[in-house]
């Protein structure tokens, strides 16, 4: 299936990915191979260099780079790899970090140290706990950032409440 580049992120459509359609996915057709790439971590480099891993993460060119050539790396490819993960730590630290979002515990939970607030979202898939299957959204502005879960069905029929929309709309 050839795809134009701009067409690469329209593949996901009503939950699905046409991208790994059931039809063609459900039975063997032979091998594949996929890419994994992990922790690009940006700010690290500097870091590390000047040896204060806690702060001197303010300068990401030099992983950026290497993101990029990763990608460049990826294209050139042929075969096309079935798809691409990325694991690991996307970026090493941010100046004025107010929260850090996270999954795989398969329920919401969270809370807070130092001014740091650490939020757990529930599963898109099995759930371990009483949530239901969602996504959490979150709005950020210059001052605060506000978040909320939706479960599937309620971010699909009645989107995302009016509180969050306002708040969004107070930064235009």
């Amino acid at each position: 299936m050839a795809m134009a580049a701009g067409d690469a992120f329209l593949r996901a459509r009503g939950r699905t990915l046409t991208a790994f359609r059931p039809d063609d996915e459900c039975q063997w057709k032979g091998p594949f191979y996929f890419i994994q790439g992990a922790d690009p971590q940006f700010g690290l480099m500097k870091a590390w260099t000047c040896g204060d891993t806690d702060n001197g993460d303010d300068e990401w060119g030099e992983e950026i780079k290497l993101a990029e050539q990763a990608v460049q790396a990826i294209n050139k490819l042929n075969p096309k790899p079935k798809f691409f993960v990325l694991c690991g730590d996307l970026v090493h630290g941010m100046p004025g970090i107010k929260a850090v979002f996270a999954g795989h515990y398969h329920r919401n939970a969270g809370g807070s140290y130092k001014g740091l607030e650490m939020v757990v979202s529930s599963a898109i898939g099995c759930q371990l706990g009483e949530d239901t299957h969602g996504l959490r959204v979150v709005v950020v502005t210059e001052e605060k950032l506000v978040h909320r879960y939706y479960s599937l069905n309620e971010l699909s029929s009645q989107g995302i409440e009016k509180e969050l929309l306002d708040v969004l709309a107070k930064q235009k």
